[in-house]
């Protein structure tokens, strides 16, 4: 049985998994560390966007300026884990062959899925599920089923970057 599998493996996982596993672990100890350090379940959504409150004095921003010191230093240690990755890994520090304009509406997209869906994948997805959060469970079966058939339909579609 497991001989059979091998091929599979090997398709879905070119380049093994260890690196996947390492990526959890520092993913989870994160998490552990801003839990314990601050008492809140960490997700990206909620420290980008009060990283806004820096410049905006809109009200709704007016709840995050009293964490939003270590917000920020975890949204800088997201852009320095990708560059420090895309140096040590990559000939040049930013790889894509997807056209601007994609990659804009894609994140105006993401944004306003975050902003419904009331947090984003990391959020629901790492911390929510591990706390037995049903609403992070249906959030997380939703994120999933949309960006399948989105990227089935858009493959089908025959749509490159």
């Amino acid at each position: 049985m497991l001989e059979q599998l091998l091929p599979v493996y090997e398709l879905l996982f070119p380049k093994g998994v260890t690196h996947y596993a390492v990526g959890g672990v520092f993913v989870g100890l994160g998490v552990a560390v801003i839990y314990v350090a601050t008492g809140m379940l960490p997700g990206a959504s909620t420290p980008l966007e009060s990283t806004l409150s820096y410049f905006s004095k809109a009200s709704r921003f007016a709840r995050y300026t009293a964490s939003r010191d270590w917000r920020l230093l975890f949204v800088l240690g997201i852009v320095a884990g990708a560059a420090v990755y895309a140096v040590l890994y990559q000939d040049t520090l930013w790889v894509t062959e997807v056209q601007p304009w994609r990659l804009v509406v894609g994140g105006v997209l993401v944004g306003a899925g975050t902003r419904l869906g009331k947090g984003c994948t990391s959020g629901h997805g790492v911390c929510g599920v591990a706390s037995l959060s049903g609403t992070s469970f249906v959030n997380v079966f939703v994120f999933l089923t949309v960006a399948i058939v989105v990227a089935l339909s858009v493959a089908a579609m025959g749509v490159t970057p």
